[in-house]
């Protein structure tokens, strides 16, 4: 294994990291002060990590990311309701072809999002969204919110029979690494992960 693929392994185990603590002080702390936890950590792994999606002159290494003031009526513990099936095959200049399948739908009050399982070994949750401030004030493609296969986890419940729950904070929305370096590729927010509604909350441009 190469110097690189040991970095990128650093990089995933602190994204990681980074979720279980904001899953642990949003517990015991409250979400707001999780948000700023998840706000500050990554401002400091952009800045310093060798992995760090920015370039290595972006003055956002810097100033810190922009983030939107955290706002508690963006963050709902959702059920899981299902969705006919449907698979998303994604071609990118760097993976292939991703293949997602429909896990169900969940209802946020700005309008219903679909949850996506990765496909391949491990798989994960997928909700990357697009809201009517994409192109404007945040990322143009759209910006995730869970990324499980990457860590992007905030938590949620279930009983073990399928049924469950997922915490959707909008306020945690990210932006993909190819909104900082065209080199990466990135699966886009297909049309049931699109917002009618503009959402000022998380990551903005």
């Amino acid at each position: 294994m190469g110097t690189g693929s040991l970095t990128l392994l650093d990089y995933r185990r602190r994204v990681a990291e980074l979720y279980a603590d904001v899953r642990s002080a949003a517990r015991s702390r409250g979400p707001a002060q999780a948000h700023e936890l998840w706000r500050t950590a990554r401002d400091e792994l952009y800045a310093t990590h060798p992995d760090s999606p920015l370039a290595p002159d972006d003055a956002r290494r810097r100033t810190g990311l922009p983030v939107a003031p955290y706002d508690p009526d963006l963050r709902w513990e959702l059920p899981v309701e299902a969705a006919e099936p449907h698979q998303l095959d994604v071609t990118t200049g760097t993976d292939g072809e991703v293949v997602f399948h429909r896990l169900g739908r969940v209802a946020t009050p700005l309008g219903p999002l679909d949850l996506w399982w990765l496909a391949g070994y491990g798989g994960g949750v997928w909700l990357p969204v697009r809201d009517a401030s994409s192109g404007s004030s945040s990322y143009g493609g759209g910006r995730y919110l869970l990324d499980t296969v990457k860590g992007a986890d905030l938590g949620g419940g279930g009983d073990g029979s399928g049924d469950g729950t997922v915490v959707v904070d909008l306020n945690f929305l990210y932006n993909p690494s190819c909104a900082y370096d065209p080199a990466w590729a990135c699966p886009l927010a297909p049309p049931g992960n699109r917002l009618q509604a503009p959402v000022e909350a998380g990551e903005l441009t």
